[in-house]
């Protein structure tokens, strides 16, 4: 990984300004890497290797089990340099060193391998519709895919996009989170040693204003794949449809963690600090508005703060930490803005409210917050808060429940708790969200499809859903007659 460049074309090299930035480890405060300042040209010539890539290169033409042992042996890297790759992702976000190390990380490597086992299976079909014709389709790659991840799960996000995009045989240009760089640079340096050919996977850092909407702008640019926030989704829809490219949006979320009275109690405390306090409640799908029934309101509440309360927050490379700094100071103060908030329009607050004392008081951390006797109306239930911030709401019955889970613009996750399998049926179907937990929360395969309704965007990841993303289906007549 070279030190203020960018990747294009197989090559390492200066972005056209010659301008840098670095990046910040959020726990100390301290500048943490040299990052290049791409902008449109830096693009612009990104997008041409990878259009040359696609359009003259082996890449799309290669045979499909070539792609696929190429995609099989990036994930082989990514698990030979784990610890790089989990320390790098650490350092730039402030997750913990278990998250990166013993869940992202490899969860991406699963994810490049269930990819590559696609690769020889993407196919189209035959269609016996006349006697006098010979009608088929088939599946062809896009060509150039545009992807950009955001700040959260910088590298695994990534995966999600690089790895079914690369199995179907198109070429990448990855813009990064300006604030997250490392692990996509360094993930360039393994598609060099994999023997990737140049031009399929390109990475232009910078800022999103100018180099993201660059990318989504550019005419060479086939399909655009983006998680992150739901107003800039909206941007992208707006520019991208001055060239009609395909896009595909994971954005917000607001999801509702609903716990019925005859749930596992344990397992339901469990799941609703997992649910929000994972990765500091910096995750699209959190668990940030939780649902409890009256009959176990006060209990349940008790318990969680308690639980809350002892959470350990510090440094991200003590193995003992549970929740590290948010990832920078401006996600800090907007994390505080919105506590702030909540005490005002009269939520309670019942733990944690402020900026937690670590150390010599540097780094961006926050207390586990959790707020009691929120409304639906408020701004800390209807705003994605993206911080360890939870909204607890009381509800009196099954339809109560639902109907306030739904009561969102967004639809992106949620989670029932109960051991009545029918009941849990019964929220599962009513629950208008991609993915529906049933006594468990965050939990995710590279097999099953990932995604949001109404607002949180359109378009699945993973699974065979996330591959259909990077095809085109082309239908074939043969007049036999």
């Amino acid at each position: 990984m070279q030190s203020g460049q960018i990747f294009i074309g197989g090559r390492w090299q200066a972005p056209v300004s010659g301008e840098s930035y670095a990046t910040i480890n959020p726990a100390t405060e301290a500048e943490s890497a040299l990052i290049a300042k791409g902008d449109e040209r830096d693009i612009d010539l990104a997008v041409r290797a990878a259009r040359r890539a696609f359009d003259a290169g082996p890449w799309p033409k290669l045979p499909a089990a070539e792609r696929a042992r190429m995609v099989w042996k990036l994930a082989d890297l990514l698990t030979a340099n784990l610890d790089e790759m989990a320390r790098l992702e650490t350092l730039n976000t402030g997750k913990t060193l278990f998250d990166s190390g013993k869940v992202e990380i490899p969860f991406a490597a699963e994810v490049f391998r269930y990819y590559a086992g696609w690769a020889t299976k993407i196919h189209g079909e035959t269609l016996a519709l006349r006697d006098n014709a010979f009608t088929f389709t088939l599946r062809h790659p896009i060509g150039v895919v545009g992807a950009i991840v955001p700040w959260n799960f910088p590298f695994l996000l990534a995966s999600w996009k690089i790895a079914p995009a690369l199995a179907a045989g198109n070429t990448v240009v990855l813009k990064p989170a300006s604030l997250t760089p490392l692990t996509a640079l360094r993930f360039a340096d393994l598609c060099q040693e994999a023997g990737v050919p140049e031009g399929v996977f390109n990475v232009v850092t910078g800022p999103g204003a100018k180099v993201g909407m660059a990318l989504v702008r550019h005419p060479g640019v086939d399909k655009i794949a983006f998680t992150g926030s739901t107003e800039v989704g909206k941007q992208i829809m707006r520019e991208a449809a001055g060239s009609l490219k395909r896009i595909s949006l994971e954005l917000g979320g607001k999801s509702p963690n609903i716990v019925f009275a005859d749930a596992d109690m344990d397992a339901a405390v469990r799941g609703a600090l997992t649910g929000i306090f994972y990765n500091k409640g910096e995750v699209c799908a959190a668990g940030s508005r939780l649902f409890l029934e009256e009959k176990v309101h006060d209990e349940f509440l008790s318990r969680l703060t308690e639980r809350a309360q002892g959470l350990k927050v510090g440094d991200p490379l003590d193995k003992a930490t549970r929740m590290g700094p948010v990832v920078s100071a401006q996600q800090m103060e907007t994390v505080l803005s919105y506590i702030r908030s909540g005490q005002e329009e009269g939520a309670r607050l019942v733990a944690g409210g402020d900026r937690a004392k670590v150390g010599d008081g540097k780094g961006y951390f926050i207390e586990p917050t959790i707020f009691a006797g929120v409304k639906n109306s408020m701004k800390i239930a209807r705003e994605e808060i993206f911080g360890p911030v939870l909204a607890v709401i009381p509800f009196s019955d099954f339809e109560a429940g639902v109907a306030q889970g739904n009561e969102t613009f967004y639809g992106l996750a949620a989670a029932v708790w109960t051991r009545d399998v029918a009941k849990a049926l019964r929220a599962a179907r009513a629950i208008r969200a991609g993915t529906v937990w049933v006594n468990a929360y965050n939990l995710y395969d590279a097999a099953l499809p990932f995604g949001g309704f109404k607002e949180s965007g359109f378009g699945r990841e993973l699974g065979q859903q996330g591959l259909d993303l990077y095809t085109e289906v082309k239908s074939v007549w043969v007049d036999l007659a």
